[in-house]
């Protein structure tokens, strides 16, 4: 070939060599690049990568178990067998009145599923080890990485709309099983409802004077209902809720007229001791206010819009109650699609909600702020390959600094499209490994460029050029690649970090170490292709000969 008195001694020279004059090279970097942008564009985003944690709960009933027999007899027998399973961590047990509540959380990095099943094994295995009169255990796994809500969207009664809180429940609840039922949505919740049911106040001095207990009562609404009924505490009035009842109660007279008791021969029904109403869950206490403001739209972007002007002619008239929708994602979902898609639902239903007397708010959009980090970091990165490009130039040249400016993008590009095809997601963590890599990848395309900058002014004239080129880059192989595998080793300890954090931080290590590695690769491959296609060799060596002749002269 060309140059064959040098024997190349490095990885650098080599690759170097190979795609100097082979055609494929600027296929290559076209391709890296459009990789990089569709990854962009494709990868799923979210704000927070989403942590697997693995546990759960077992729930065990013991009718008539005081709290320190439920500690005794279910509790610590439990707690010994689950000690028995792998990758167990901690191990919380509450004891109450009738059941027991034991917590199991695993290592971070335990598989979901697996341990899931084992803790349900285990409970299974020792059944017969429960006392008598146990109830079958509830055992309910952890569903944390699905438990942080990507969006929320605060639903109210529109002023002057004659519409009660189970109306507004209702309402809701339909837009609830729709949404539910979009692509990659994997939970939704609703916080702040006031459930339809019948409620029984019971006056206690009437059940008093006719010799009743409240166990009757209960035992015979039971036995007009499948679900049997729970009972609130006492309250200030002296009265007791009964709630939850269901199936064969169709109208508050079915439960007026349910015979309790007989006293002195006479038939006791419900309504001569209690009072029975159809209403909502009165036991729920939680409430919300928020305020609806004249004229003034509930979509995020016409509120960020008029935001100033709606501060300073804002006439507010106080709501009394609100329902919240929460969604959730499924785990390496894109979270900005998954939002969109949500959004574009509730508005479909805008003009239905209004109908029935609703209106609402997007309160929380992470697939937004998501959206806007991503944005934010290539708009920086732009600017910080731009000063990159124009603090090279006094020093190289602003040809030189061209090819060192294409790399940056082509070894982030790279990086972002390894990242994809390992399933990862962008986000907070995501940006920062890269924002954190940003500093170290320029090193190895620069060195190679000054290199070959600095060679050129020294053999130009003496050598070929595709040999000055490819010595250059081997002969700055063997340190440049020490240096990187140094930063490299560097990262790979915080992949090793246990516990949340080291979940929580696993992008850096997982995408610094190969942005590194490709910034190497980029440097061998292509700094020297686009040097020998941009730097202007004649320049060079007219002002090295011109360089030469004046030395030659003062030698002279």
């Amino acid at each position: 070939m060309y140059f064959n008195d040098y024997k190349i001694k490095n990885i650098a020279g080599f690759l170097a060599k190979i795609f100097l004059r082979n055609p494929l090279t600027p296929i290559l970097i076209v391709a890296i690049l459009g990789l990089g942008l569709v990854s962009l564009n494709t990868m799923p985003r979210e704000e927070d990568p989403q942590i697997e944690v693995s546990g759960g709960a077992v729930i065990v009933a013991l009718p008539g178990a005081s709290p320190k027999e439920m500690l005794n007899v279910v509790v610590k027998p439990l707690e010994r067998k689950i000690r028995e399973i792998k990758g167990v961590e901690h191990i919380y047990a509450t004891a109450m009145n009738n059941f027991a509540m034991v917590n199991v959380q695993y290592f971070i990095g335990e598989d979901r599923e697996s341990s899931n099943l084992k803790l349900y094994d285990k409970v299974m295995q020792n059944m017969d080890k429960m006392p008598k009169g146990t109830m079958m255990p509830l055992v309910k796994p952890f569903d944390i990485d699905i438990d942080v809500p990507i969006l929320s969207i605060a639903f109210y009664r529109l002023p002057g709309k004659k519409l009660d809180v189970v109306e507004l429940y209702k309402t809701i609840r339909e837009l609830q099983t729709e949404i539910n039922a979009l692509d990659n949505v994997s939970k939704t919740t609703l916080k702040g409802v006031k459930k339809p049911q019948f409620n029984v106040l019971i006056d206690m001095h009437k059940l008093a004077a006719y010799h009743i207990s409240l166990g009757q009562v209960a035992q015979a609404i039971k036995a007009i209902s499948t679900n049997a009924p729970l009972i609130d505490t006492e309250n200030s009035r002296k009265k007791l809720v009964v709630f939850g009842v269901e199936n064969a109660i169709d109208t508050i007279e079915d439960l007026q007229e349910l015979i309790i008791a007989q006293y002195m021969g006479a038939p006791i029904y419900l309504k001569n001791i209690a009072k029975v109403e159809y209403g909502y869950d009165i036991q729920n206490y939680q409430e919300a206010l928020i305020s609806y403001q004249e004229g003034m739209e509930r979509e995020p972007e016409k509120i960020k819009k008029h935001e100033d002007e709606a501060e300073r002619n804002a006439t507010f008239e106080p709501l009394d109650f609100q329902i919240t929708m929460t969604v959730s994602k499924l785990k390496g979902t894109n979270a900005v699609v998954v939002a969109d898609e949500v959004v574009k639902k509730i508005k479909a239903s805008k003009e239905r909600l209004r109908k029935a007397g609703v209106g609402y708010i997007v309160t929380r959009d992470y697939g937004e702020r998501a959206n806007e980090a991503v944005n934010e970091l290539v708009h920086h990165l732009e600017i910080t390959i731009l000063i990159i490009m124009l603090i090279l130039i006094p020093f190289l040249g602003w040809r030189e600094s061209m090819v060192v400016t294409v790399a940056v993008p082509m070894i982030l590009a790279a990086t972002l499209f390894f990242a994809q095809m390992g399933g990862q997601t962008v986000n907070r963590i995501t940006l920062f490994a890269f924002l954190l890599s940003l500093g170290l990848i320029v090193d190895d395309a620069i060195i190679v460029i000054e290199n070959i900058h600095r060679r050129l002014h020294e053999d130009i004239g003496n050598k070929p050029i595709d040999q000055i080129i490819v010595e250059a880059t081997d002969e700055i192989g063997p340190s440049t690649n020490i240096a990187t595998i140094a930063i490299i080793l560097t990262m790979v300890p915080m992949a090793f970090v246990g516990g949340m954090m080291g979940q929580f931080m696993k992008p850096i290590p997982l995408n610094v170490p190969v942005g590194l590695a490709v910034s190497l690769f980029v440097a061998y491959v292509f700094a020297p292709y686009l040097a020998k296609k941009w730097i202007n060799f004649r320049k060079i060596k007219r002002q090295v000969e011109a360089h030469r002749a004046e030395k030659g002269e003062r030698h002279g």
